[in-house]
């Protein structure tokens, strides 16, 4: 039948279109469903669904849908199942079930980059709707899941006058939006939690993230009007934003650091001997796609790097504990590589970039330092050393307080 064209793109996410999956005559078509269900499908939607052989969705979903098809709620593992029905149903045509737009944070993401030739059929947003009602433009917004994701990547998103919509994972997501914004000093944020949109039983409940205690529909979103300190969002926190035994990398060495390593969106880096795991964190925070793995051999090093990589809003950052070279095998091939503790694996780092990526590595001692000159008298780049002095009381005067000196070599391969 006619209908929305499939999505055929040349490249997504990195990924060349031969590496997904395709199925012989095995049609997808995911169809956004709002909270008023079928009543609220436009003809052509219906239509799309009614032509399926097969629905999947949540069970809520499948129960929205008055058609006599064979439907399923979602298998868990949700890939491997799927790769299986369809890969045993050729000429089969599987309809999926999705919320607002599937592309949004959406089952319709996954898909597309699983498979080819995959139909989307969209419906207006959750975010959409709730902007509507808040009166709140897109480029003014701020939007964060939280489903099936920590609440925690909300921290990220906190400055002053932010707003941000939070999509809810279920009823208990407010409450903890509320907790997570008190605990970060964001106590007088006002709240709304608007539930049901676009259906007869839309709710709306308004407050203050220190005093929240209303009970809501599972079916939410979220709306942050941000009250409180915020972190800057250029690279150099202050040292004190994270918790630290010492073994950080200090806020202007970092500064430096990170502008060489230049974190481009959806990039991996690996942190390596990450200490706090200040650099990863901050290399994270620059874009909600980037990623990091934090290597550190130390367990109590490694605990306190998820915690602040908690606190700061980037949860998904990855620790390994183990020491490098070894804990680095069978990582994927970073984008970057920022070496802060020991130099026994930087030939194995420089060697893992990708293409066009960078590497950045720091020594304090004699011997590291000439490890470093080695290796740019082997393969380039940039080699310089950074000192740093703070002013401090000297006496009943001030003077110059330095730290050590910190030899860089930055590379790109």
């Amino acid at each position: 039948m006619a209908g929305p064209p499939r999505i055929r793109t040349g490249f997504h996410d990195g990924r060349p279109r031969h590496h997904r999956i395709r199925f012989s005559d095995v049609t997808i078509v995911v169809v956004g469903l709002g909270a008023d269900g079928w009543a609220g499908l436009p003809e052509p939607a219906r239509a799309e669904l009614a032509a399926c052989d097969v629905l999947f969705g949540s069970a809520r979903q499948l129960d929205l849908v008055p058609l006599d098809l064979p439907k399923h709620a979602w298998p868990s593992p949700l890939l491997p199942a799927l790769d299986e029905l369809l890969s045993g149903h050729a000429g089969k045509r599987f309809g999926v079930l999705a919320s607002g737009d599937p592309l949004l944070s959406g089952i319709g993401t996954t898909l597309v980059k699983r498979f080819e030739d995959v139909r989307i059929v969209p419906a207006v947003s959750s975010v959409t709707l709730a902007r509507a009602r808040l009166g709140w433009s897109a480029e003014e917004t701020e939007v964060v899941s939280v489903v099936g994701r920590s609440v925690h990547r909300v921290s990220r998103v906190l400055t002053p006058s932010a707003r941000v919509l939070v999509l809810s994972s279920d009823a208990a997501t407010p409450a903890a939006v509320a907790e997570l914004l008190t605990a970060q000093g964001f106590g007088e944020s006002g709240m709304t939690v608007l539930s049901r949109l676009g259906s007869p039983r839309e709710h709306r409940v308004d407050g203050v993230a220190r005093t929240w205690s209303a009970e809501v529909d599972p079916l939410n979103v979220v709306a942050i009007e941000c009250v409180g300190p915020g972190l800057p969002t250029l690279p150099g926190l202050p040292d004190d934003a994270f918790e630290h035994d010492g073994q950080l990398t200090k806020r202007d060495l970092r500064a430096s650091a990170l502008a060489r390593l230049a974190p481009l969106p959806g990039q991996l880096l690996w942190d390596v001997g990450a200490g706090a795991g200040s650099v990863a964190i901050e290399w994270s925070r620059a874009h909600p796609r980037n990623r990091a793995i934090a290597v550190e051999r130390d367990q109590v090093r490694a605990d306190r790097i998820r915690r602040n990589a908690e606190r700061l809003g980037v949860p998904e950052l990855r620790v390994v504990t183990g020491p490098a070279p070894e804990a680095l095998t069978g990582l994927p091939a970073p984008d970057a590589v920022f070496v802060g503790g020991g130099l026994a694996s930087l030939d194995v780092c420089r060697e893992a970039l990708r293409d066009g990526g960078r590497l950045v590595a720091h020594a304090v001692t004699l011997e590291s330092e000439q490890v470093l000159a080695a290796a740019y008298r082997e393969h380039g780049g940039e080699l310089v050393r950074l000192a740093v002095e703070h002013a401090a009381p000297l006496g009943g005067f001030t003077g110059w307080t330095p730290a050590r000196t910190v030899t860089q070599w930055s590379y790109s391969k």
